[in-house]
């Protein structure tokens, strides 16, 4: 389940429910973190000059056919405690409104370690964590827009990720128009997107400053350029060094009808610098592309990840996690 994003504006809206609601909008959001929670002016960017992945090289197995913790829904937004050595996805819980989620953590082999819980949260589209010493904080939507909106959290969560416990959630940018974010572990980085006048934005900031609910000061702010001719399905989104790099497609039964594209885009320009079509895990059953994260093995290797999801046939209700990487950065 994913975003539709159409060429000219780009982005469109993508809440939930409300977790753990708290009024107020923006100008709450101004007097709680101060006026720099409103974001600066598009085309601002400090990002420094890095290397970036080529989408044309080949994608290798990480993981195929691992159920999650809910293993009625197909899985969402994922990302690395690269610290810690921890993979953690979300994806919605069974039996629930569609905007309540479960985050489990995996090993490498796509073993679950642990779940915890937020209802009301959002779509899950992307997730980033945060590793503070030996523990993990997720980065998420949260305060889904509900029944009355489309499923879209509208502020940003942070709490310790506690196998099974219950969430002790600090909220930021309260407020917000479809809310998500993703990290970069290496750079120790934030990317913020939202809509902002009916467009969607990307801001990135210091993890630590964003923490410390300080976002008055983008290393970049930028419209989200469009990432096709047409019409596409918007299925996540992750940062590395200067760039942004996103992920869109349709679930297909039909592998010869496959359409994920992952798109590199320089945050120091706003631009797409290159895109390219990805037939990654092209033999599973009813594959759909989500999400995608970075992390850096423990031999030094810098890897991009996608996700896609998949079911064993197309009558099964269970629904499968599936991680391929990218691995060739160039200039």
């Amino acid at each position: 389940m994913s975003e539709p994003v159409r060429p000219n504006p780009v982005g469109s809206p993508f809440s939930r429910r409300s977790l753990l609601r708290t009024g107020g909008g923006l100008v709450a959001t101004t007097a709680l973190l101060g006026a720099g929670a409103v974001f600066a002016t598009p085309a601002s960017a400090a990002m420094p000059v890095s290397k970036r992945f080529d989408l044309t090289e080949p994608s290798y197995d990480e993981f195929r056919s691992k159920i999650l913790h809910e293993s009625h829904h197909v899985m969402q937004g994922f990302a690395f405690d690269n610290q810690n050595v921890r993979i953690f996805i979300v994806n919605a819980r069974n039996g629930g409104t569609g905007d309540d989620l479960c985050v489990t953590q995996v090993n490498f082999s796509g073993e679950i370690l642990g779940s915890m819980h937020l209802n009301n949260a959002g779509h899950g589209v992307s997730i980033g964590v945060e590793p503070v010493g030996t523990d993990s904080y997720i980065w998420m939507e949260c305060d889904s827009n509900g029944p009355t909106g489309d499923g879209r959290g509208t502020a940003l969560a942070r709490f310790k990720f506690v196998n099974g416990g219950t969430p002790s959630v600090k909220k930021f940018l309260t407020g917000s128009d479809t809310i998500t974010c993703a990290t970069d572990p290496i750079n120790k980085r934030i990317a913020v997107r939202r809509k902002e006048n009916g467009k969607m934005f990307i801001s990135v900031y210091p993890l630590a400053s964003a923490a410390a609910g300080d976002f008055g000061s983008p290393l970049a702010h930028f419209a989200q350029p469009a990432l096709s001719d047409k019409t596409v399905t918007f299925q996540g989104y992750t940062i590395y060094g200067q760039y942004l790099y996103t992920l869109d497609g349709n679930g297909h039964e039909n592998p010869a009808d496959i359409d994920s594209y992952v798109t590199c885009i320089d945050m120091n320009t706003g631009k797409v610098k290159s895109r390219a079509l990805t037939k990654a895990g092209k033999s599973l059953v009813y594959r759909e592309p989500e999400g995608l994260g970075i992390y850096r093995s423990l031999a030094g290797e810098t890897r991009l990840y996608l996700g896609f999801g998949s079911r064993s046939s197309m009558g099964n209700i269970n629904r499968y996690a599936n991680l391929f990487y990218k691995n060739v950065l160039i200039d």
